[in-house]
């Protein structure tokens, strides 16, 4: 059930990536806003770099060799759900509309169904991520 339910957080972030690419609005052309995704972009190298040779899987599945807490991770526990937030936000700002903005939330909620999917697989393979998630945010490092 929590992997069915994973794959449908996954198919609303490729739908919103996908309806931001075809409105042309998920790539930014303002300074501040380039920046935030050039950011974004580096927050998920670090996050995939840091994160190692572990597969990725459409499905959420914690993988061996227990919990990352190093680079980016000790300050986020989803770096690269939120660089994935930042970037799509970034350009749905840039390209103000409610359909822009829509595809965007698709993402995030997306987004968000995978990482309390994933921290509930987390937490009864590796009990000790209770207490990691006492020390660092999901999203926003020091707030959320």
């Amino acid at each position: 059930m929590l992997k069915t339910a994973s794959v449908a957080a996954f198919v609303l972030m490729v739908a919103g990536i996908v309806g931001l690419f075809y409105a042309r609005a998920l790539s930014a052309r303002h300074p501040v806003t380039i920046a935030v995704q050039v950011a974004a972009v580096l927050l998920m190298v670090a996050a995939r770099i840091t994160f190692g040779r572990r597969s990725f899987h459409a499905a959420a599945n914690p993988t061996a060799g227990g919990i990352v807490s190093t680079g980016p991770y000790a300050y986020l526990r989803h770096p690269i759900y939120a660089a994935a937030i930042y970037f799509v936000w970034a350009g749905a700002l840039d390209h103000v509309s409610w359909m822009n903005a829509g595809w965007a939330a698709l993402l995030t909620v997306g987004a968000f169904m995978r990482m309390l999917l994933e921290e509930r697989m987390l937490v009864d393979r590796y009990p000790e991520y209770r207490e990691y998630m006492t020390r660092t945010r999901r999203i926003v490092p020091f707030i959320y």
